[in-house]
Formats: structure tokens, sequence, C-alpha cells
């Protein structure tokens, strides 16, 4: 009796492994059954539900069983967002969070370098949909990083007629480059950490604390200009003077030729904090300070010509082109002054950015056209067209970049907080289109 009972409810739940399902009537489910008052034996219905769908269809976990956890969105949760597809095996654990499995379809690139290509162990190549470059836009290319520096790059030298190349940084060093192997032909060690360096003709200058240093590279001049105040975070050269940003304003020195040195010609007062940047354009002298505000002084009479307090915080850097005076702030912006018929300066154009603006630079890239290079804090460089704004790729970097260098031959040269100096070269639109 008990056999036959087995037989019976075996025979009711469907065909055997053995059966091949041959009767189209085995693969329908029993209306009565369902039911609940089926009598027939043998019913020649099935007395169970159709079977589940294949795991590829319906989602499932790696043991092919139907999650429990679909329905309460736990795949979203992982991720931090929605689920790019439907299966499981693509969306869960380190595989889509790496990029995205087998999918066919075309993947979208996420802006931000994949960890495990930084280590060469990503494994998905071009599927990938985080990046396996330093750059995005393929107009420029690194040709090679400079290893060295423990600490930031704050400034990096090209003195004219020298096949060296000068960088310092807060590890109170300048390391010095062979332009030819790419080796450190030697580093000096200074009393104080590097707050910004110039080159001039064949001088190159050093903002420490308390004090600026000059070497030159052809006769191996080295002098200390003494009198600045703080740390000098900026330095540039106008109208045959050098003048150095300090956190009591601006001071000026005169070369003189008949004593090879550089005497003290004027102290620029009227910023209420530490100037730490500084440019020449249009016989004036621009100023940004801490304070939040630019100061105009003309050249030849080292006054102050106009109060600028349009920057909400400190104001980073500065670039000249053409007309126009270009400024850039931790306030995440970029502002466009333009001189109007009284000849003093008012903004014509605000560029808003996500986050601060810690460097601008301007160049010409391959085919002669102006860029500006924009350095902001999330370690990125946001290179632009002018005067347009449009974006022409981005360059990542570990950490901020707080020092960009134009060089010859459309190099440049960027420095970063982890003391990495790096090289890049403009690519031709031929070779970027070939590319």
């Amino acid at each position: 009796m008990d056999i036959d009972g087995s037989k019976r409810i075996f025979r009711r739940l469907g065909p055997s492994q053995g059966d091949n399902g041959s009767s189209k009537q085995q693969q329908k489910v029993c209306f009565h059954w369902r039911a609940g008052r089926c009598d027939r034996f043998p019913c020649p219905f099935l007395h169970r539900e159709l079977a589940a769908p294949p795991p590829q269809a319906q989602g499932s976990l790696t043991n092919g069983t139907a999650s429990s956890k679909r329905s309460h969105g736990y795949s979203d949760d992982y991720r931090g967002g929605p689920r790019r597809n439907t299966n499981f095996n693509n969306n869960w654990g380190r595989t889509p969070a790496h990029g995205g499995g087998n999918n066919a379809r075309a993947v979208t690139k996420t802006e931000k370098i994949c960890a495990y290509w930084l280590q060469g162990s990503c494994k998905f190549g071009d599927s990938c949909r985080f990046l396996h470059s330093w750059t995005t836009g393929n107009c420029f290319s690194l040709l090679t990083t400079l290893e060295g520096h423990q600490k930031v790059v704050s400034g990096i030298a090209l003195p004219s007629g020298s096949d060296k190349l000068y960088s310092g940084s807060s590890d109170k060093t300048v390391r010095v480059w062979d332009c030819q192997s790419g080796q450190c032909a030697g580093a000096v060690n200074l009393n104080g950490e590097v707050g910004c360096m110039l080159s001039e003709g064949p001088w190159i200058f050093v903002g420490l604390t308390n004090l600026v240093k000059a070497w030159n590279a052809q006769t191996a001049a080295d002098l200390n200009l003494t009198g600045p105040v703080g740390q000098v975070y900026s330095l540039v050269v106008g109208n045959d003077m050098l003048f150095a940003g300090t956190k009591d304003g601006i001071l000026a020195w005169k070369f003189n030729v008949a004593t090879n040195c550089f005497e003290p010609a004027a102290s620029l007062k009227g910023h209420s904090h530490h100037v730490v940047s500084l440019v020449v354009g249009a016989n004036r002298l621009y100023s940004g300070s801490m304070d939040n505000t630019i100061r105009v002084w003309s050249l030849e009479t080292l006054q102050c010509l106009q109060i600028l307090t349009d920057h909400t915080s400190v104001v980073m850097s500065f670039l000249c082109w053409d007309q126009f005076l270009l400024s850039c702030s931790l306030d995440k912006t970029v502002k466009v002054w333009v001189a109007n018929e009284s000849g003093n300066l008012e903004v014509t154009y605000t560029h808003q950015e996500e986050h601060g603006v810690l460097a601008l630079c301007g160049m010409h890239d391959a085919e002669a056209k102006p860029v500006l290079l924009c350095s902001c804090n999330d370690n990125t460089v946001r290179v632009y067209d002018l005067p347009s704004f449009s974006e022409r790729g981005k360059i990542f970097s570990k950490e901020a970049i707080r020092c960009i260098e134009i060089g010859p031959g459309g190099l440049f040269f960027t420095g970063d907080e982890s003391g990495q100096v790096r090289v890049w070269k403009w690519l031709a639109e031929t070779t970027t289109a070939a590319a």
C-alpha cells in the first residue's frame, strides 16, 4: 500500500527523468489540481507548477537559485545606484565594480582611474568602465614621470641656455633633471620649504621662508635676497625688477650689472594677508592674496591703481591672455577681466568649476590654437579652448597638481602634491585622428 501510494504521488508530480516528455498534455498543469479537487488517477496533466525559467532570464545568484534579496533592492544598495542589467552575475560583488563583466554592449566609461590598472592587474581591458589612462581627449600624451621628491612639487623652472629642468618641493630640495635622459642629475638641499620657482633668462629664483635664492645656470652665481617675511609663494619679473609676494605685501629688487647683484627697489603695501599669486601684463602688475582681493599696480609708478573684490576666496593664480586677465580662486571660479572705457578692469565672464581652482596656464596646442590648462583640487587638470571654454580633455593625477610650466616644442610639465613631476606633449590633430 505504501508503494502504491508512492507511485501515485510520483506520477501525479509529472514525468520521470527517463520520460522523454512526448505527450504535449503532460506539459500542462491540471486545472482541477490547482483547484484542489482532481480525482483522476492517473491524471494526464501535471500536478505541479511549471519549472521556473532558466537563471539567465530570471536573475540568479551563482548557484542558480532566485535571490530572496531582489525584492528589497539589495543590488541597488550595494552598488549605490540602479542596476545596469538584470543578471545578478554581472552586477553583484567585484565584477560590476570593476568593468561590467561580459556584457556585449558598449561600456560607458567613468571618469575615474582604474585602481587595478594602476597596479598592472586589471583583467577587463577595454571592457573596464574605469579609465586605463591618465588623460581623456587624446590631444596630448604622457612622455615620462620624474620620481624623487617626497612632498608637494611647488615650482618648475627651465632656464634658457640649459639642458636641465629644475623642480622645487616642500621637502626642502631642488632637483636637477637631465632633459635628454630624464634622470636626476643632482639635488640641492635647502634650509626651508620651496614655495615657488621662476626662471628668467639664465637665472633661477627660488621662494623660501624669509628668503629668495637666486642662481645663475651659466655662471653658477649663488645669491640670497633677504627681506621677505614668511613663506614666498609667488615670483614674477617685470620692468627689469623681480617681485616677490610675501606675508607683508610685495617686495621688489632690481639687478645691478656693475655689482652683479640684486638690490632692494620697492615695497608695495596694501594687501591685508599673504600675497600668493603675481603676474605682469600690459605694463601692470597684478597681485592675488589670501584676503580674496586682486590689486592692480602700475609698473612705472608702483602705485595701486585698482582693487578687485569679485572673488570670495583665495586668488590662487593669474593668466594674461590677449587683452584679457584671467584669475582663478578657491571659490571654484575662473574670472575673465577686461578693461572698460575708463581703463578699469571689470568681469566680462565667469567660468564655474565644481571644485576650487589651484593654477592656470595658457599655451598653444600643436595646431597653434590657444588653450587653457586649469588645475582643480579634485586631482584633475581641465583643458579648455579659448575663448570658448569648451573642454578638450582632462589630466588625472594621484594628488592635486600645484604647478604647470610650459616647455619648448609642445612640451609642458606638471608637479603634484605626491612629489611627481610629469612631462607631457601635445599631439597634432592628424595624429589624434589616426589614433
